[in-house]
């Protein structure tokens, strides 16, 4: 299995090892909910009672049916797998391992951190920074996991167009965009609205 394994992320583009990438997808698993979690558990009989009348299905999964965290599990690994260590950034923006730190501190970079911090890739260009990072990072809404806003700067935004086509917050900085639209719109994430 790690020979196919190996190829699969290969294809992808991912540089892991099959047995490191297998661990970041258990400590994922592990980390993003219950083995078979009761979705009724999370609401109270009022909403459960609303939420069911409104058509709804709590009932746990059965153990016959796919289990729907795999999808969100590998996202996880592989957002995990492709990110910076501390020492990568630092040697990608040619500064010192405590600059990084710092920047995390003041909320010029995001990470997270489990064993070790974490950077995700797509903050990063070519040798430097996103270009208006700082004004995006702002907007963030602090509950919003790295996963989250991964997605985010990923995913085509109709309100973000670059000839005449949708581009991903990402895109759009990239090629000059108003960082300010950008931090409008992810200032809205886990917003009802």
């Amino acid at each position: 299995m790690s020979v196919a394994l190996e190829n699969v992320l290969a294809r992808a583009g991912l540089k892991a090892d099959a047995n490191a990438f297998l661990t970041l997808v258990e400590d994922a698993a592990r980390r993003l909910s219950p083995p078979n979690p009761d979705p009724a558990h999370y609401f109270s009989p009022d909403q459960v009672a609303a939420l069911t009348e409104a058509g709804l299905d709590l009932s746990p999964r059965a153990e016959d049916e796919p289990d729907f965290r795999a999808r969100t599990v590998a996202v996880h690994a592989v957002l995990a797998d492709s990110a910076l260590s501390v020492g990568q950034a630092a040697e990608l923006l040619n500064v010192d391992d405590s600059r990084i730190r710092h920047r995390l501190n003041e909320g010029r970079l995001t990470g997270w951190k489990d064993q070790v911090w974490r950077l995700p890739a797509w903050q990063f260009s070519g040798s430097g920074v996103l270009p208006g990072l700082e004004v995006v990072l702002r907007s963030v809404p602090a509950d919003q996991p790295a996963l989250v806003v991964a997605a985010f700067m990923n995913t085509p935004q109709a309100d973000l167009v670059i000839s005449d086509r949708p581009a991903t917050p990402r895109q759009w900085l990239l090629a000059g965009g108003e960082p300010g639209q950008v931090a409008r719109l992810v200032a809205m994430l886990g917003s009802p609205f």
